[in-house]
């Protein structure tokens, strides 16, 4: 960065010459460096992969949640900073709480992003606050069917067929690029995920060390157990 441009670096809520916001992008990177994490759909609903590995034999794998239930219907995967995450799916928590509260039924998929990533912006928006370091995918069903979502630090939500975030994203894209396809089976959708994620991470995935989620129609949002997670694995 030029000396010129630290005046912009430092302020979270001031646009450079050229009409960048450096601590959103500082935030990006965050993410970037966080744990590989895929969303994809198939012909019934949608599901979430996580990368869980663990960087010490001492901790207890369980303990590091990335895949977390919002509601009923809906659950998200996170990469980038978890202290952020857990503060953001905390959010997500209460306006889908509120929802029910007024409405008497759950809250649709996008209505429900679209209130995190308001939240999101605001934080871009005000000094003395900096951006969440964290981005999550979003999975749920309603009466409009399966959706699959993806956050960003400055407040912006994309839809996405099949994607992924985290440092094994260009990975998993160029994947997904080539082999995706609509109306996959479960396990086929499941496989290919698994596959992104082997290639991403440049290891084989062990039933320990992956987290799965499932969204689909007409069922609550689940997690996997290891065994079936074990399962799938043992068909790649």
């Amino acid at each position: 960065m030029q000396p010129g441009q630290m005046a912009y670096d430092r302020g979270s809520t001031v646009f450079s010459p050229d009409g960048r916001l450096f601590q959103v992008e500082y935030a990006r990177e965050a993410v970037k460096k966080g744990s590989t994490t895929i969303g994809i759909k198939y012909d019934d609903g949608v599901m979430l992969i996580v990368d869980r590995r663990v960087s010490s034999k001492l901790l207890e794998p369980k303990s590091t949640e990335k895949i977390h239930e919002i509601d009923d219907y809906i659950g998200c995967a996170t990469s980038g900073l978890v202290a952020d995450a857990r503060i953001l799916v905390d959010e997500a928590r209460k306006q889908a709480q509120i929802h029910r509260v007024n409405y008497g039924e759950n809250i649709g998929v996008e209505m429900l992003v679209k209130k995190i990533c308001d939240y999101e912006q605001n934080f871009t928006q005000y000094g003395g606050v900096r951006p969440f370091g964290t981005a999550l995918l979003v999975a749920g069903t309603d009466d409009l069917g399966a959706h699959l979502f993806e956050t960003d630090p400055s407040g912006a939500l994309v839809a996405y067929k099949a994607t992924g975030i985290g440092n094994g994203r260009p990975a998993v894209m160029d994947l997904f690029e080539k082999e995706f396809e609509d109306g996959m089976t479960f396990e086929k959708a499941a496989l290919l995920g698994l596959k992104a994620l082997a290639t991403a991470v440049e290891d084989k995935p062990k039933a320990d060390s992956v987290e799965i989620g499932v969204a689909a129609n007409g069922q609550k949002f689940r997690r996997l157990s290891e065994e079936e997670v074990s399962e799938l694995i043992g068909k790649m």
